[in-house]
């Protein structure tokens, strides 16, 4: 299958690297909104302008992977998202081979398990969201739309969290907890008590 990234930055050679290493792709180029990005290359894979999109899809590039991180703002990648979708890519999830995913957990269209991340079972993550090198989502989580579990993060059992919300570098949320929707978790933060929608939270009890 031939597929595209959308993006050039760090997150789009991370997640490049993990779809030339899983097999079963041609990855025919990446595209960039920034002209400063545009030919050059990435892991050397092309780089070329984003509004070639339609023509590549045209041309028979069937799927496509969102290559835009983020960090406490996910909007970008959502929109990303929604406009490849609207061109009629198809957007398998991505999963690097050194990731482990049970079975039984399910990825929504357009989510990245990347290097040695771990999704146990009854898991659920959602649709374009991010589960980062060396995270872990434990059993029967359930991870909104485009959500970020930045690295070396760690969600224990039953762990709700909400679309466009940032689990932050090496935090830690304890079992049954919630992170409400575009919530933030500083970067290693423990969240023993839920966190509403829109909130950031720090420390060692994680507060806003």
């Amino acid at each position: 299958m031939r597929i595209v990234g959308v993006g050039a930055g760090g997150h789009a050679a991370v997640v490049l690297d993990a779809v030339l290493l899983s097999g079963g792709y041609e990855v025919a180029c990446l595209v960039e909104r920034d002209p400063a990005l545009v030919g050059g290359s990435v892991l050397g894979v092309p780089v070329r302008a984003q509004d070639e999109l339609v023509a590549l899809r045209e041309a028979g590039v069937e799927a496509a992977f969102v290559g835009v991180g983020g960090v406490g703002d996910m909007r970008v990648r959502a929109r990303v998202l929604a406009l490849l979708r609207e061109l009629g890519f198809a957007l398998p999830a991505i999963v690097h081979p050194a990731a482990t995913v049970a079975a039984s957990a399910t990825l929504g269209e357009g989510a990245q398990v990347l290097a040695r991340a771990v999704v146990n079972p009854r898991a659920t993550i959602g649709e374009g969201a991010i589960v980062n090198t060396g995270a872990i989502v434990e059993h029967d989580c359930a991870i909104g739309a485009c959500a970020h579990i930045a690295p070396a993060a760690a969600l224990a059992g039953d762990v709700r969290v909400g679309d466009g919300a940032h689990v932050g570098l090496n935090a830690s949320v304890l079992q049954g907890r919630t992170v409400g929707a575009g919530a933030i978790v500083g970067a290693g933060a423990v969240v023993t008590r839920d966190v509403p929608d829109g909130v950031t939270v720090t420390g060692v009890p994680a507060r806003s």
